[in-house]
Formats: C-alpha cells, structure tokens, sequence
C-alpha cells in the first residue's frame, strides 16, 4: 500500500516574548492510501498544531523549526505559500473544529459549497451546480437543501456540509479536527459512519483529531498518542489497544468505558499535562506517571519499535501498572 503522507521529525515552536515554546517535538508518522490515522491526546498536548502544520496553517506565533512533510514526493515545507496554495483543498483537506458553526449565515449552504468549488478554475456555473448536487447526496443531505441556510440545517447536517465542503476540489487526505464535537450520540455515530463509508467510496486517507479513544477504535487503522508535544506510542489501532505499553496509553485506555471489562472501576489520571513554558526535563508524562523513576525525570525516552510497526517512548515499558 502506497504512502500519501510521510511527517518525518516535525518540530513546531510558539514564540512566547521572542522565547521559543516547544509545542511539538520530532514527531513522525506516515499516512497510507485509503487508511485512516487517529491522532489522540489530552487537549495541549500539541494534536490540532500537528494537523494544522499539515496544511501550513499555523498561526503567525507558530513555526515550523524541524523535519519533513512530504506529500507523495514532494515536501511541502519547501514549498513557497504561492505553491502550496496549489495543494490545499486540492490534495489535503480540513474540517475544522467546531467547523458545524463556521459556516456564513446570510449566505445559502450551496453557495458557500460553490466558493470551495471555485479552487477549481475549469468548472463553470452549471457544472458547479451539478457538482453541488454531487457533493450534497454524498453526504446524506438532499440537493434541493442547496437553497436553504444553515439555521435551516440541524447540527449533524451542519457539519456533513462542512464534509461536503471539504472534498469539493477531491483531495486525497482528509483531515477532520474533532468533527463529532458538540453532537449528541446518534448524530456522532452517524458523521463516523459518514466518514467510513467516504474513505472507502472514494479511497480517502484520513487523519482524525480526536481525544475520544470509542471514536478511534470505530474509525482509525492506526493510531498516534501524542503526550506533551511528543509521541508517546505509535502503532495499530489493534496492537494499541490491546498490547498498550505506555502507561499514558494504559491510563487512557483504562479511564474509557468497554463493554468487554463489565462492572471495572474507570479511572482517572491525577494532574494536568505540563504547560509550554514548564515542561519536564526528562519524560514530559513523568510529574503524572505511576511507575516513574529517577531515570525518567532526568532523561527524555527515545521512541524505540517494541515490536514490528509498534513504537513507544517510555523508560520502562516492561513494567506493569
């Protein structure tokens, strides 16, 4: 299966009174064709500046002070913003968070689906419509809706047109930044499934945001935790969730509710993920980490395969919680 996607060392730094905070550390993953990606964390733990570095979108205290992201071949960091405006949209799409509440509302949902058309500058005004149309029945919404507004729309609907929106230019990745914020049960179920079906109809890589661990574990084919600004594991969605070896990931997993562990007592994880301007000398987890020692508040862990395409940065990770 080919790579569409190749983040190699990414390091990105916010500029805090001319001081660099180090938001995001050497962090590398690779994205197949038709497979999805679920990036999970705590929020701050540098998941939403990791995607939006993707797209070169980073806001203006942001920046870009290491490593590769290469689309197919072609590395988009070395890209001028002229040429990457020829891959946004066009080859890497986003949903944004809490994107269901972005859209203009003086303005019909067709036609702010026309203006994303327009990155495509050999389509005229009937195949635009057509297209809209297209676009509309993929998502589940009805073409004559085109017409309405978003207080019209309901949530959920929202937010597929916000999908719609996204993969009006056909990008090969698609990114989706927490998309089932905000909607009750049923409706998230819904926009997940919505998203399974898109990646297999049109042989979509897709990169989930997400910090809901059920989210992943229904959608993703691998899995990236990020704690800090770094990784902390890397691997499988199957090898993740039942061969955990980081005890942030065991912690995670432990404090979500499965219906295979009846009657066991969720648990929490005591503190807070470390501010920018206060990280850990060593493991940034260690101040919150059960089985820390010496070792790990002096030294960072390197990220080293446990086993074949399963990575992990712990100082002990033979140990058992």
């Amino acid at each position: 299966m080919s790579v569409v996607l190749d983040v190699q060392n990414l390091s990105i730094d916010y500029q805090d009174n001319g001081h660099p905070l180090h938001a995001v550390v050497d962090v590398s993953f690779q994205v197949q064709k038709g497979r999805s990606l679920g990036l999970v964390g705590e929020s701050g733990c540098g998941k939403t500046t990791t995607m939006l570095s993707l797209m070169r979108l980073l806001p203006a205290e942001g920046r870009i002070v290491g490593g590769a992201i290469r689309y197919h071949d072609t590395d988009l960091l070395q890209l001028s913003e002229k040429a990457m405006q020829q891959y946004r949209w066009k080859h890497l799409a986003i949903v944004f968070q809490g994107a269901m509440n972005a859209l203009n509302p003086v303005r019909t949902v067709g036609d702010q689906i026309a203006e994303a058309l327009q990155k495509d500058k050999h389509i005229d005004r009937r195949k635009a419509r057509i297209r809209i149309g297209e676009l509309m029945e993929m998502v589940g919404i009805a073409p004559e809706r085109a017409a309405q507004y978003p207080h019209q729309f309901s949530g959920g609907m929202r937010q597929r047109a916000m999908i719609a929106m996204a993969l009006a230019c056909e990008p090969d990745v698609l990114i989706a930044d927490e998309p089932t914020t905000a909607l009750d049960v049923m409706i998230q179920a819904q926009i997940l499934e919505l998203l399974k079906h898109l990646q297999e109809q049109l042989g979509l890589s897709v990169i989930l945001v997400t910090h809901d661990l059920g989210v992943v574990a229904e959608v993703c084919d691998d899995v990236l935790v990020m704690y800090g600004g770094k990784t902390a594991e890397y691997g499988s969605v199957d090898t993740i969730f039942n061969e955990p070896v980081h005890p942030y990931t065991r912690r995670l997993l432990e404090a979500f509710p499965d219906v295979d562990r009846a009657g066991s007592v969720l648990t929490s994880i005591p503190g807070h993920p470390p501010p920018l301007d206060a990280l850990p000398l060593g493991c940034r987890f260690e101040p919150r980490c059960p089985i820390r020692s010496d070792l790990c508040a002096k030294a960072s862990p390197m990220l080293t395969e446990q086993q074949p395409d399963h990575f992990a940065a712990c100082h002990h990770p033979e140990i058992q919680l």
